[in-house]
């Protein structure tokens, strides 16, 4: 299906939530590297989905219901066996389907680590939409070191808001470590401008962790409102 199509398959499900592995279909229509997200509706379906991505692997809940994967003890890392899949798959439904009883996982390949920023749209009342990038982990949560620009933005501004990050010097390069690629930002921060102009009805998005490496960058989870 095209973006298009998914977006009008969750508004005409009445939902305004669209799952991960529909969210990260329509960011690699556009585009956008994420990492390949399986769906899996039965224990022997995620052992199976496992092995055709390679250990290790990730398992998460799949529920327009629950949003917040982590907060419901949704989320197994690391896992590098079936054995380890097959009691993942149990733990994670065991706690879901109190919630929805139609939930599935899905099944994620473990990515490398890397230095983690996130990727966000939301809609302010006066503005309109608006894009945020910031650093990942306590950069966010604790010291708020994130920038905004009103959306669309081009090049240049999102050449801007990366560097007026007060933590920038940990993307640029810090005591040795080597730059990150600040081109892979720069392009996922223009595509999802992009993305939003062609479609408004995309309301509010959330990129958090992106990864970026020497050499590109990978989105590890995504969630999109409509």
């Amino acid at each position: 299906m095209n973006v298009a199509e998914i977006l009008e398959l969750v508004r005409s499900a009445g939902r305004r939530y669209l799952c991960e592995d529909e969210a990260k279909e329509i960011l690699s229509r556009v585009g956008i590297p994420v990492t390949p997200c399986r769906l899996a509706r039965t224990e022997d379906e995620a052992v199976e989905r496992a092995g055709e991505l390679g250990y290790p692997v990730v398992l998460k809940v799949r529920s327009p219901l629950i949003v917040h994967k982590s907060d419901t003890g949704g989320v197994a890392l690391n896992l590098v066996d079936s054995r380890q899949v097959r009691r993942a798959y149990r733990e994670i439904m065991a706690r879901a389907v109190a919630v929805d009883p139609a939930a599935a996982v899905t099944v994620q390949p473990m990515a490398e680590s890397g230095r983690e920023v996130i990727v966000g749209v939301t809609d302010d009342r006066q503005f309109g939409a608006v894009l945020l990038f910031g650093l990942g982990g306590v950069f966010t949560e604790i010291l708020g070191d994130v920038s905004f620009r009103l959306l669309p933005v081009d090049r240049d501004a999102a050449c801007s808001m990366i560097r007026s990050l007060r933590g920038y010097r940990l993307l640029s390069g810090y005591r040795g470590a080597p730059p990150a690629d600040e081109e892979a930002l720069i392009d996922i921060l223009i595509k999802v401008s992009d993305l939003v102009a062609a479609y408004p009805q995309i309301r509010e998005m959330d990129l958090n962790p992106v990864v970026v490496y020497e050499r590109g960058a990978l989105v590890l989870d995504a969630r999109i409102f409509i």
